[in-house]
C-alpha cells in the first residue's frame, strides 16, 4: 500500500509539467513562420518589424527634446520686473544725466577749442564727430551705472575692466580682419570680447557695444589703432566713474560700489 502512493505521488508531478509545456510550444509556433523568409519582401518585412520601437522611440525622444527647448521661451516668472521708488528713478536720471553730460561737454571743448588737445586731435585725423571722449556704449554704461548701481555688472572692476579688454579685442579684430572680412571681423571682436570679459571676471554688457565700435567706426577711429582703447575708451569710463561715486553715494538708501576689485 505504501509503495502505490509513492508512486502516485512520483508520477503526480510530470503531469502538472504537461499542460505548461505544451504552451510553450503552442507560443513557438505562433512565433515561428509558416513558410521560410526566402524572398527580399519577407526579410524587408522582418528588419522592419524590428527597428520599427527603435524609430519610434528615437521619434518620441526628438519629440520630447523639442517640447522641453520650446518651453523655456515662456519664462521661469511671471510678471514683469517690480517699479521702483520715485526717488530711485529721480537719482537714477540726476547720476546718467551728470555722467553724459560731463562726458559730452568734455569732448565737444577738446574737440572745438583751440587747444593743444585740439591740435594734437586733428594732427591725427579726428573730428568732433569721432569725439574722443563720447561713444555710443557709455549710453549703455549709464543705466547699469546710474540704474542698477548695486548690480556685479556695473561695479568699477567691470566698468573700466569691461571697456578695456573688448576695445582692445575690437581693435585687434578690425587690425587682423577688418579690411577683408569686416563682416567676421565684427562677429569675432564681439564674441571674443565676452568670452574675456568671462575669463577675467569683469563681465559689462555694453563692452560688447565697444568691441563693435573699434570694427564699424569711421576711418579716423580705425587709424587710431590701439589709441582708441585709452582714447574714449578708458578716460571715458573713467569719467563716469567718478560721476557714480560722487552721485551714487548722496542718497541714504543708495551706496557704490558694492567691491572694488
Amino acid at each position: 500500500m505504501i509503495a502505490v502512493k509513492v508512486s502516485m505521488k512520483a508520477t503526480h508531478k510530470p503531469l502538472k509539467r504537461i499542460p505548461a509545456a505544451l504552451q510553450a510550444v503552442r507560443t513557438l509556433a505562433a512565433l515561428t513562420p509558416s513558410r521560410p523568409l526566402q524572398t527580399p519582401d519577407d526579410q524587408a518585412s522582418l528588419t522592419a518589424a524590428i527597428h520599427q520601437p527603435q524609430r519610434h522611440g528615437l521619434r518620441l525622444r526628438l519629440t520630447n527634446a523639442v517640447t522641453s527647448y520650446l518651453r523655456k521661451m515662456r519664462g521661469s516668472t511671471r510678471g514683469a520686473t517690480p517699479r521702483v521708488s520715485n526717488s530711485e528713478v529721480l537719482w537714477s536720471w540726476l547720476g546718467s544725466f551728470l555722467g553724459i553730460a560731463l562726458v559730452a561737454w568734455l569732448n565737444e571743448a577738446i574737440s572745438t577749442q583751440r587747444t593743444h588737445a585740439s591740435v594734437w586731435l586733428e594732427s591725427i585725423g579726428l573730428t568732433p564727430t569721432d569725439g574722443l571722449l563720447l561713444i555710443g556704449s557709455f549710453g549703455a554704461s549709464a543705466v547699469l551705472l546710474y540704474g542698477a548701481p548695486r548690480s556685479p555688472l556695473a561695479q568699477p572692476r567691470n566698468l573700466i575692466g569691461g571697456h578695456t579688454v573688448s576695445a582692445l579685442i575690437g581693435v585687434s579684430a578690425w587690425l587682423l580682419l577688418g579690411p577683408l572680412l569686416p563682416w567676421l571681423a565684427a562677429a569675432l571682436a564681439v564674441s571674443t570680447a565676452i568670452a574675456m570679459m568671462h575669463l577675467t571676471r569683469t563681465l559689462h554688457p555694453p563692452g560688447g557695444a565697444t568691441a563693435l565700435i573699434a570694427v564699424i567706426g569711421s576711418e579716423q577711429v580705425h587709424a587710431m589703432g590701439y589709441l582708441f582703447v585709452l582714447i574714449p575708451v578708458t578716460l571715458g569710463a573713467l569719467l563716469m566713474l567718478l560721476v557714480a561715486l560722487l552721485i551714487n553715494n548722496l542718497a541714504r538708501g543708495r551706496r557704490y560700489p558694492e567691491f572694488w576689485l
